[in-house]
């Protein structure tokens, strides 16, 4: 069997830490008299911190100093990390843990490649940090999806390829990264929004050994 590198993103493939990011800023929204819902937070997507405040504040029309918004800036990242400070083993999504024991026991090179800058406490608190070979995050990288850096330096890690590296992502920013490095982009998602994938999955449930089989000796 070849040798292959897998690359994981973070939120939304491994776990679900989006609802923490909404949970804190709603806090400071609806402390603001701002009715933060589920809809305004899709805006923050793949937004900074900072401009995910100023969209915020842009919502309710409300001006603010600067020592205003650093001092929201604090308390929103404080709140979110009690909140992964948290989390636990069964806050996986169903199937990763299957996907990643196959390949732990076929020789297979695992890596994360997550803007996240608390990526690695995330995967200690859910108790799978182990099965990763090598990890890249937002503290190693400068360029955001869907410019391929981060990606390009997991594989670089494993020491593959990019025609040897198989990214699991469930953004289309994260796919264009995988596609424009040069790897296959597997997509956990709707496929209506997550466009030019290679493959597709609803869930990682979904995944067959089958499949992993194909994308190993492909």
């Amino acid at each position: 069997m070849k040798q292959k590198a897998f690359i994981f993103d973070l939120d939304g493939v491994i776990v679900d830490t989006a609802k923490y990011h909404y949970l804190a800023w709603k806090k400071i929204a609806n402390r603001l008299g701002i009715d933060f819902t589920h809809e305004h937070n899709e805006l923050l997507k793949g937004v900074s911190r900072v401009r995910s405040l100023e969209i915020i504040l842009g919502l309710g029309n409300i001006q603010a100093t600067n020592e205003e918004k650093e001092s929201w800036l604090t308390e929103k990242n404080t709140d979110y990390l009690n909140y992964i400070n948290a989390m636990q083993a069964d806050e996986i999504l169903d199937g990763v843990l299957p996907v990643l024991d196959w390949l732990k026991a076929n020789d297979q090179l695992i890596s994360l490649g997550s803007a996240s800058k608390n990526a690695r406490p995330i995967l200690e608190k859910v108790g799978i940090l182990h099965y990763f070979d090598a990890i890249v995050d937002g503290n190693d990288v400068t360029n955001a999806k869907p410019d391929p850096e981060v990606f390009l330096r997991a594989a670089q890690l494993l020491g593959k390829s990019p025609a040897d590296s198989i990214v699991f992502e469930d953004s289309m920013a994260g796919v264009e990264a995988a596609n424009i490095g040069g790897m296959t982009s597997v997509s956990i998602g709707d496929p209506a929004i997550l466009q030019g994938a290679h493959y597709n999955f609803g869930s990682f449930a979904e995944i067959t050994i089958q499949f992993l089989e194909t994308l190993v000796n492909k």
